[in-house]
């Protein structure tokens, strides 16, 4: 084998050394309150701290199927502490798209979650494409729908992005674009 092929202590010493130098030095120069999270505004944040869906009945009418959340987020919608959980859910039909609902959460008396807020209905017949918070706190989902009962429910025609403003405690549509129709 080679002379210099195998690495010792000694070249690992000063590697050590230099790393050590850049770590401590990282530390000096942060904030000391980097590690503490501060929101001047609307903001997500970790489902471990917003209401949880589990359990909670959401108003689909399955017939016996299982409900299924397609997509959920967690969000201080005022940055002053209204943490509300965002899902989207359907019927866990074995075929076809059933249609979904948009249900905002919030902390109940109890503790539990509650739907605060209903903004999209099983029966308008809709399939929430994407959801998320915007930075005013405002809700924005990508909708898919039908333009008549004739469409099959696998080939939704219409396409909207529609936003949902939090007034006075209660979220109300702010606009409802259509994207584009198929």
């Amino acid at each position: 084998m080679a002379e210099h092929s195998r690495s010792t202590a000694i070249h690992w010493i000063p590697t050590a050394a230099v790393v050590g130098g850049v770590v401590a030095g990282a530390l000096a120069v942060a904030p000391a309150d980097a590690g503490t999270l501060t929101a001047n505004g609307p903001h997500s944040v970790p489902a471990a701290q917003a209401p949880n869906p589990a359990g909670l009945a959401l108003p689909l009418a399955c017939d016996g199927l299982p409900d299924r959340i397609t997509q959920r987020f967690s969000a201080d919608t005022t940055g002053r502490g209204d943490i509300v959980t965002v899902v989207a859910a359907r019927c866990a039909a074995p075929n076809g798209t059933p249609p979904d609902g948009l249900f905002v959460l919030r902390f109940g008396p109890d503790g539990k979650a509650r739907i605060a807020a209903t903004l999209i209905k099983p029966s308008q017949n809709l399939t929430v494409r994407t959801a998320a918070i915007r930075a005013d706190g405002s809700i924005h989902a990508d909708v898919d729908g039908y333009s008549s009962a004739d469409v099959p429910r696998c080939c939704a025609d219409l396409h909207d992005a529609d936003t949902w403003t939090l007034h006075d405690g209660a979220y109300t549509l702010a606009a409802s674009t259509p994207l584009a129709q198929t």
